[in-house]
């Protein structure tokens, strides 16, 4: 008699098939050590000589229409906030315009951007909140601002850096991954990289620093191919993959 053998399960061979398949070792991604205040400080100097007094792209003609333009360009680029705020802000140009204009109007004139309809409440919103709470001023204050509907964090700190002077960080998705590439403020959130900038950059600097970091990451030191080639501080940065040898 034939002995009897078990059935096989495929399930079983095609785990112990793929087990005994050599695993591919993952790809280790380089943490870049972080710079030094010198080599910071030097990484602005430079920035400061290339652009001795930059300026956001976003159009406004006053604080609350800043405001505005910034709560509109989440999710949206620079050029198509203007473009729907061109004639927007030249027939409301304060909290009792714009409110008086109403939800609808003001949702046509900004559809052509990411979430208008979100954003259309939004604005009416901060609108009511800063004749109600601030006298029809944009406050100079954090916390007043972040109680704004669609104003975060970010957009309080370039109000607060474009308006009002401040040294704030708007760490945006060019400044957090400049940041942690070249190694300035390395950090696994905004909020890390926002806090390493503040402690790293030098005081001197403080006013236009975001502003020299976003256009910077905008223009040269893009997401998928940074231009190494044309980067006044290649040199100083940590990056392991520059698209130029030096």
């Amino acid at each position: 008699m034939r002995p009897h053998l078990p059935l096989v399960n495929q399930a079983d061979m095609a785990k112990e098939s793929k087990s005994s398949k050599p695993r591919r070792a993952k790809k280790k991604t380089s943490v870049p050590k972080r710079l030094s205040a010198g080599v910071a400080a030097d990484i602005f100097r430079r920035l400061r000589e290339n652009d001795p007094e930059p300026v956001s792209e976003l159009d406004y003609v006053n604080p609350f229409t800043l405001l505005v333009a910034v709560v509109l360009s989440a999710q949206a680029t620079d050029a198509g906030v203007n473009r729907a705020t061109k004639d927007l802000f030249a027939i409301a140009d304060t909290p009792k315009k714009m409110l008086a204009l109403g939800e609808d109007k003001v949702r046509e004139h900004i559809k052509t951007i990411g979430l208008f309809r979100n954003k259309s409440k939004n604005v009416i919103g901060l609108c009511r909140g800063l004749l109600e709470n601030h006298g029809g001023e944009v406050p100079h204050d954090r916390e007043a601002l972040e109680a704004l509907p669609g104003v975060g964090r970010k957009t309080a700190n370039v109000v607060l850096n474009v308006a009002f002077g401040e040294p704030t960080m708007a760490v945006d998705t060019h400044i957090f991954r400049i940041s942690n590439r070249t190694g300035l403020a390395p950090g696994k959130n905004v909020l890390e990289v926002e806090k390493g900038l503040l402690e790293i950059v030098p005081e001197e600097f403080g006013k236009h620093a975001h502003h020299w970091l976003i256009l910077h990451g905008r223009y040269v030191c893009k997401a998928r191919k940074p231009e190494c080639e044309r980067c006044v501080i290649s040199d100083l940065c940590t990056y392991d993959a520059k698209t130029v040898a030096l």
